[in-house]
């Protein structure tokens, strides 16, 4: 069995040598091995890699797919002067869709996924195992040992550690990570509200065409009937349906391919000079102002780029690699090439540039699969907004709402009813209070360039912690990205008041919910921390605790993942009576995306044996959702047996069997079998002790030598007294902690807590629901701090 047992923070280590067989090292170092190459390196065929690259056609492509629908028209809302005008357009998007989607995005930033999974908080998790950056410093020396908690080791000397130790030293600087990565959150919120939006009105304005009497409030009416269902759907996810994705998907990308070779051949294949970088020169030589404004249109054709990322999760990277090169990037160049064909020989007709193009017999298909296609790339959208919310909620920056996961079959489909009614009010105001495209347009620009922002500032260090490569190719990359995007930032500051404050005041509302949200977490983290229980206050009550201990088992769950929380104090001197086994339950959540079901739990002892009080740490990913209460409690119950167990075999093989309230002999068992020692004098803080808890692989045998007799009937005692406190009921208390600010604190201080986060706390789910605890077992006990 492989565990690992050390004494608390709190105190040093004491033990005595353990001396077990050489049978446990070779199998549990085998069994580490093949468990991080089922994480880390799995190997696909070339032919399920085809499989899986058309599947990611209808899940990550869906958003960059739907572009051309759009793009013309926020390029030249008021019309095209010359052909020159078009070429220089399209050779700006040309270099956009090579420079963004394909070298940044495809070649560069999905390497830097996160065991597959992308977003911004991904990023933020894979930076956070590589320094500690972390401000909520919850994590122990033992999850570092997990097998799914991968990083680099640096040299002293290099530039990784010079950098990783000038982060870890000043914590301004990991506040202002922090801000940014919410910031990208928050755009990313943005984005799913944009993108519906857009999507679904520019494939219904497409009707306008063939019934040019129709008003716009009539194709507005429709766009909104259509994102209502759709949100409404959204419950059943998209297990039952995503079938149909990647079908329709591809669909779309052959017939604005084949449309766009029809026009380049139907109406000349000179635009195909605009492949030369000549033409963007004299484009802002000729344009001014008006064509440096012009890149917010242009920048059009590369949205979806900051999804594709998001939505990686589910496909391997080379599978999207692959579908991007081989469909997606030369079928967009067809079709906005096409587009632009036409344009020169219509120049009055930028508006509807895309459905004009459509040769007539074939109009009605069209329409038909780009109303889906929207569709299937409002819910790529959706989905990863959902995802990007439930990786916020594991890092305490977001309040807590309610998350669940629609398919049985793929983990990472999951639905959230709060954010989904959010998202659908907001979608259907911007719809239907903007009317025109163009104004959307502005404003899911505006969303989008500052996510390529704040993506490309995280893969600097990203580059540097993660990769550690030279610092010329940093700087290439650096240089590169921001001097594009940045281009595009400028040209969306002039579009402000014409749409593009829309996702600014959106991200500012969440970034001031999810900043408050996490100061609050933060701010009761340390206020535990410093107001711990000293466990000779504990020592000094008795076994009894000075309160009559009844029948039973009671689980008092605490954010701290060590030491005494204060809300045990509160409850002891409140109350007459305390269960006879005592379980402090910390469920947290680490810097990866999922904790293996064999390493989620840490069990430890808290003072003598007759205390009968334990601690269980659940860890968890990201990506990863706390399961029903029974099944809960049942895993947390195994695994404090086990314990028990493994307890009782290391006190036989102790060389003493003295025990005292000031001093415990404790081994430590290294993962690979080898075994410690030391003799240091323990404090009465020091007797809480860690053990992580694992099930031995089928072929590993545990032999003890030279040690003493094994008591089985202490064991089993034990064993029996925690079954028939069980068997008595099963207690949850949860601590209701209010938060207030001082009397002396400054007035946003005030503003923030007392009034912001107080309101939140009020409206988020609260803990029992989070935890599924069943109303009848559970027991909140009410506390007040200030801050």
């Amino acid at each position: 069995m492989a565990s690992r047992v050390d004494t608390d923070e709190e105190g040093d280590n004491k033990g005595s040598m353990w001396d077990l067989d050489q049978k446990l090292d070779q199998p549990m170092e085998e069994e580490a091995g093949r468990l991080r190459n089922m994480y880390r390196e799995k190997k696909f065929s070339a032919l399920l890699i085809l499989r899986l690259a058309y599947q990611s056609l209808g899940v990550v492509y869906g958003d960059l797919g739907t572009s051309p629908l759009y793009v013309f028209y926020n390029i030249f809302p008021n019309g095209v002067k010359d052909e020159e005008e078009v070429l220089g357009a399209l050779s700006l998007i040309i270099y956009s869709l090579t420079l963004v989607p394909l070298l940044k995005y495809v070649f560069i930033v999905l390497r830097a996924n996160d065991n597959g999974q992308g977003g911004t908080f991904a990023l933020y998790s894979l930076l956070c195992r590589h320094a500690k950056i972390k401000t909520i410093p919850n994590q122990h020396r033992t999850d570092e040992e997990l097998t799914t908690y991968s990083r680099s080791t640096f040299h002293e000397r290099s530039f990784a550690a010079k950098t990783k130790r000038w982060l870890e030293e000043r914590e301004s600087w990991k506040s202002a990570i922090l801000i940014l990565v919410l910031a990208g959150t928050c755009m990313v919120i943005g984005d799913g509200i944009l993108t519906p939006a857009i999507s679904v009105l520019s494939a219904v304005g497409g009707i306008k065409v063939n019934q040019p009497h129709m008003g716009n409030g009539v194709v507005v009416l429709i766009a909104v009937v259509i994102l209502v269902g759709f949100f409404s759907l959204q419950h059943y996810g998209t297990d039952k349906v995503s079938w149909l994705f990647a079908p329709i998907v591809l669909l779309w990308f052959l017939l604005i391919g084949g449309i766009g070779i029809f026009n380049i051949c139907k109406y000349g294949s000179g635009v195909l000079k605009a492949f030369s970088p000549v033409y963007i020169y004299h484009y802002f030589r000729r344009g001014g102002k008006q064509g440096w404004t012009s890149l917010g249109g242009i920048m059009l054709s590369i949205t979806g780029t900051e999804a594709l990322f998001a939505d990686l999760s589910h496909f391997p990277v080379s599978a999207v690699q692959l579908a991007f090169t081989l469909v997606v990037f030369p079928c967009l160049l067809l079709a906005y090439s096409g587009q632009a064909a036409y344009l020169m020989n219509n120049l009055t007709h930028s508006k509807d540039a895309f459905y004009r193009s459509i040769p007539e017999r074939i109009y009605w298909p069209v329409f038909v699969v780009a109303t889906a296609a929207a569709i299937v790339a409002s819910q790529a959208t959706i989905t990863a907004t959902f995802s990007i919310i439930k990786q916020a909620l594991a890092h305490g920056c977001f309040p807590r709402v309610k998350v669940v996961y629609t398919s049985k079959k793929f983990a990472g489909q999951i639905y959230s009813p709060d954010i989904n009614w959010v998202l659908m009010i907001l979608c259907i105001a911007v719809t239907a209070g903007f009317e025109n495209q163009n104004q959307i347009g502005n404003a899911y620009g505006t969303a989008v360039v500052i996510v390529f922002l704040v993506t490309t500032f995280l893969m600097i260090l990203i580059m540097i912690l993660v990769w550690r490569c030279h610092w010329i190719l940093v700087l290439a990359f650096t240089c590169l990205s921001l001097v594009v995007e940045l281009s595009y930032f400028f040209s969306v500051i002039f579009k402000v008041n014409q749409g593009g404050w829309v996702p600014l005041v959106i991200a500012g509302v969440f970034f001031i919910i999810m900043f408050v949200w996490h100061y609050g977490t933060v701010k009761r983290y340390e206020f535990e921390m410093h107001s711990k229980v000293s466990m000779a206050w504990i020592l000094g009550l008795g076994p009894s605790l000075g309160l009559v201990r009844v029948p039973g088992i009671g689980l008092v769950y605490t954010e701290l993942a060590s030491g005494v929380p204060p809300i045990f104090s509160h409850f002891i001197t409140n109350l007459p009576a305390i269960h006879s086994v005592v379980v402090f339950v910390c469920v947290k959540y680490l810097p990866v995306y999922t904790v293996p079901e064999e390493e989620r739990y840490l069990v430890k002892r808290i003072g003598p044996k007759n205390y009968h009080i334990f601690r269980c740490v659940a860890r968890y990913g990201y990506k990863d959702l706390h399961k029903k209460d029974e099944e809960f409690e049942k895993k947390l119950f195994d695994n404090l047996s086990l314990f028990v167990k493994l307890e009782s075999m290391m006190e036989g093989c102790s060389d003493s069997d003295e025990y005292s309230l000031y001093g415990q002999q404790d081994g430590v068992l290294n993962n690979n079998g080898s075994t410690t020692s030391s003799n240091v004098e323990l404090t009465i803080n020091s007797i809480d002790s860690i053990v992580q808890v694992r099930s031995p692989p089928p072929n590993v045998n545990i032999t003890v030598r030279s040690c003493g007799q094994i008591s089985g009937q202490t064991e089993g005692d034990e064993l029996e007294f925690l079954n028939n406190c069980r068997d008595a009921g099963v207690v949850h208390i949860l601590g209701n902690t209010v938060v207030m600010a001082r009397r002396d604190s400054n007035i946003f201080k005030k503003v923030a807590v007392d009034y912001i986060y107080a309101f939140l706390r009020k409206i988020c789910r609260e803990n029992s629901v989070i935890f599924n605890v069943p109303h009848e077992s559970l027991l909140n006990v009410g506390q007040i701090f200030y801050v």
